[in-house]
């Protein structure tokens, strides 16, 4: 794409807004899924700032679900751009180029013919992932058993990678894969040199499920270059923590939020989800490593540096859901580089990144017993000291909320009469609804947070919403024993958390000083606030990020609202309702020389605006 200088005049209230980015040589552009490497979902871009955003519009719109086509998945893209050329996934896993300044569509691929996707479900993907080398320019996309290699110029397949121009995440797992399991990838895959690291989303049971092992593959070959195998083989660490020939039986223990990379160590790291079966462990007795863990692996080789467990033998769908940020913070009078790791538990793991160390005390404390035949839950959970949990970490029943006389008395007497409210960490019951809180979507979810270094400050959108279980006897003949009811999420009559507001915030959190500096509620719901109720928050998904010019952006709430809050205090500034629910992470570059921020949207009824439904809207500020 050709570009043009960016030339403003002296008087323009515009230019003047403008940070020292704008005037380089080189435009400023969301060049990867989490902003950069260390995943910091943060722009150095200030022409948009505090005191101006309140004029930011639409400037282009791209609806991607074509007319009189049945909706299919969900748009959780955050698109990338580079060269002037923005690259997502959108309706139907179709990948598309896109002129970032106009919205002008560029090429499509749809992979494969899609005949078979169009009689299922057609999955999640939350964006692609460029890679050059020399001439060559690729688009990596996940839709759903394969990672396509895309011509970044053609949009055409590159039929020398892999089988036809894909990697088949069923092959090369170190195991055999019966009919049922399957292997699914939802997350760009990270680039570390020529290394393509690909994440994947297994089944989490009680039907057997594959194994969520993490592969590198060679770019130019689709080739696999290295596994680590997060449920360990015999003879390799950790494998003493599970039952004997787990690794044949056992799944999940997938990363499936990303991947954070420090090239300058060749290190990378990423967070595991929960064995599987999620929810009874009996055929897979220990602490059960790599599942829920924080891990460092070198980046060539797939070697393990070191590790840290969040959840010991987890029985509660805790999976660590995003990539760690990689930040530097001041600590015992000294900057010390560092992970930080969000977490569906609503605490922030803080770890010195070389060694995996915590920086401040983490607990071993112990919690309550398995009452299910044949299982046996880890007799302690690891509890952080520093900094302080983000969202709520227990439920009682003085907590049902209240909007009206008539909601409490249906949640006490009806809907929560014989539903266990118990302690963090209390493990499923047979025949008994058990309430999870934090639930099982956070505390923080996929969206991570939003990490600014000259501030110290990371900033998380998150949940403050209990879900329940039930788990209850197989029919003979099963694979486990046990299934359950479902996730689900206890309610009031009019569908409303049972739980007291707030239902989601926005925090901000000083990783220095280990203090939350402050928290607003995250979306509302119209007919509540016409009643008088305070905003509430909402359930959301998808993230924030941020800005040099002190913003915050997200759009995960129910409602369907981009909102940009002021970094200082949490103000929402300015809100804009999108044509469907954003259920994506924005994000924001420059084009010759302006700013704009972008946000997926996906199709909902809860979303009236007048913009795409199943596509993207980008915003700016008008020209001067």
């Amino acid at each position: 794409m050709k570009r043009r200088t960016f030339l403003a005049g002296a008087g323009s209230v515009l230019a003047a807004s403008l940070g020292s980015n704008a005037a380089d040589s080189k435009p400023w552009e969301w060049r990867e899924y989490a902003g950069d490497s260390h995943s910091s979902r943060y722009s150095p871009l200030a022409q948009i700032t505090t005191d101006n955003v309140e004029h930011l519009e639409p400037v282009w719109k791209l609806e991607t679900l074509p007319p009189r086509v049945r909706e299919q998945g969900l748009i959780e893209c955050t698109p990338i751009v580079v060269d002037g050329i923005m690259y997502v996934s959108a309706h139907g896993l179709h990948s598309h180029a896109i002129e970032a300044d106009t919205g002008k569509l560029i090429w499509t691929n749809k992979g494969f013919d899609d005949a078979t996707r169009r009689r299922q479900a057609a999955g999640t993907s939350r964006g692609v992932t460029y890679w050059k080398d020399g001439s060559q320019e690729r688009i990596f996309a996940p839709a759903r058993e394969h990672i396509f290699a895309i011509n970044a110029k053609t949009g055409k397949l590159i039929d020398s990678f892999g089988k036809g121009g894909a990697i088949e995440l069923q092959k090369d797992l170190d195991r055999d894969l019966g009919q049922i399991e399957s292997v699914v990838s939802r997350t760009p895959p990270a680039i570390y040199q020529d290394l393509l690291i690909v994440m994947s989303v297994p089944g989490e049971g009680p039907e057997k499920s594959a194994p969520g092992h993490i592969r590198a593959y060679d770019c130019k070959t689709g080739k696999r270059r290295w596994i680590f195998h997060t449920i360990p083989h015999p003879g390799e660490f950790g494998y003493e923590t599970w039952s004997k020939d787990s690794w044949k039986t056992s799944g999940g223990t997938n990363c499936w939020g990303g991947v954070s990379i420090d090239h300058e160590r060749g290190l990378i790291f990423l967070g595991t989800g929960s064995p599987a079966f999620d929810f009874w462990g009996g055929d897979r007795i220990g602490q059960n490593l790599f599942g829920n863990s924080i891990l460092c692996l070198k980046a060539e080789t797939g070697e393990r540096v070191w590790h840290y467990q969040t959840v010991h033998h987890d029985l509660f769908d805790y999976d660590i859901p995003c990539a760690p940020n990689l930040v530097t913070v001041q600590h015992e009078g000294r900057a010390v580089d560092a992970v930080a790791q969000v977490t569906k538990l609503g605490w922030v793991f803080l770890l010195n990144r070389e060694t995996g160390k915590p920086l401040y005390p983490i607990e071993e404390r112990p919690v309550a017993k398995s009452t299910v035949p044949g299982e046996q839950a880890w007799p302690t959970q690891p509890f952080v000291t520093k900094p302080p949990a983000f969202s709520r970490l227990s439920m009682t029943r003085e907590d049902l909320a209240h909007l009206s006389k008539e909601s409490h008395e249906y949640l006490v007497n009806e809907r929560m009469k014989d539903v266990v409210v118990a302690p963090m960490f209390t493990p499923p019951m047979l025949d008994k609804e058990v309430v999870v809180f934090p639930g099982y979507h956070g505390g923080g979810l996929w969206g991570g947070g939003s990490w600014v270094a000259e501030k110290g400050v990371l900033f998380v959108n998150h949940n403050d919403i209990p879900w329940s279980l039930r788990l209850m006897k197989s029919a003979e003949g099963s694979y486990r024993p046990y299934e359950h009811t479902g996730y689900l999420r206890p309610q009031d009559e009019e569908g409303f958390p049972a739980i007291t507001p707030p239902w989601g915030q926005m925090s901000a959190i000083d990783l220095n000083t280990c203090k939350i500096l402050w928290q607003v509620p995250l979306g509302e719901y119209d007919e509540l606030t016409e009643r008088g109720i305070p905003p509430t928050g909402t359930y959301n998904r998808g993230g924030n990020i941020a800005t040099k010019g002190g913003l915050l952006f997200a759009a995960a709430s129910e409602e369907g609202r981009l909102r940009a809050f002021d970094q200082k205090d949490g103000k929402i500034l300015w809100k804009h309702q999108l044509g469907g629910i954003g259920l994506a992470t924005p994000s924001t570059y420059e084009v010759d020389g302006r700013q704009f921020v972008v946000a997926a949207s996906s199709p909902d009824s809860r979303a009236n605006g007048d913009g795409p439904k199943a596509g993207f809207t980008a915003f700016a500020l008008p020209k001067p």
